[in-house]
């Protein structure tokens, strides 16, 4: 299979998937909004970050007054599994020119990581351009997704008034569905939730610190269990 058809196969069979990207890039930019982000800026931190779950996280520590610092270093930790999605598929990139390698690795999601493993392991010829037409396909509805978003919510004058405030919290829900796969993922997500209750109960940390101690725990379980 050429790198064209790969990619084009690839871009094809994400689109399911993307359907559901474009729910919650919407509600993050109806959050993005609340967080005084315009179109411009949301939009160029989801071409920069490119990450949903970690770009939620940060947005709402900012909303909750915590600060840039902690808000960056939340999503960095939400994002630290990124590490073993990436060093999974190293072969990928194994020979690649450099900007290849930053591509392919900006576009590992767990949506189209998932997607290329499993074409493979049914027996499929498909690797590094099958990753990258997933996720292109991922980048471009959740960018467009998030400026949308933001330009429905700068057209609603309170919308605290509508609930839509409560989007922040569906939309992580949604993404934490669509990222757990099961019984290996018990470890690491049990320990994230036990560590943040604890900091949390002796008021040792403020909660965004909290948050960024649960995600480094949790991810330091899945790459001692050797999760994939």
């Amino acid at each position: 299979m050429t790198p064209a058809m790969e990619f084009r196969s690839g871009l094809r069979e994400i689109m399911p998937l993307a359907m559901g990207v474009v729910i919650y890039g919407l509600a993050f930019g109806v959050l993005a909004a609340q967080a005084m982000m315009g179109g411009l800026e949301t939009g160029a931190m989801g071409t920069l970050v490119f990450a949903g779950a970690a770009q939620i996280v940060a947005v709402e520590r900012l909303v909750a007054g915590a600060g840039s610092v902690a808000a960056l270093v939340a999503g960095i930790a939400l994002n630290l599994r990124l590490i073993l999605v990436t060093a999974s598929i190293r072969d990928f990139f194994v020979g690649r020119p450099w900007w290849q390698v930053a591509l392919g690795a900006h576009f590992s999601t767990d949506e189209n990581w998932a997607m290329t493993v499993a074409a493979r392991k049914a027996g499929r010829d498909v690797g590094y351009w099958h990753l990258v037409g997933g996720g292109a396909g991922l980048f471009t509805a959740w960018v467009g997704a998030t400026v949308a978003g933001v330009l429905f919510a700068s057209a609603i004058p309170e919308p605290r008034a509508l609930g839509i405030d409560f989007a922040f919290t569906a939309a992580f829900i949604l993404i934490a569905r669509t990222l757990w796969q099961g019984h290996r993922d018990l470890a690491p997500w049990g320990t994230s939730v036990a560590v943040v209750a604890i900091a949390l109960w002796s008021r040792m940390l403020d909660p965004s610190w909290a948050l960024i101690l649960g995600g480094v725990a949790g991810a330091a379980v899945a790459g001692i269990a050797g999760d994939d």
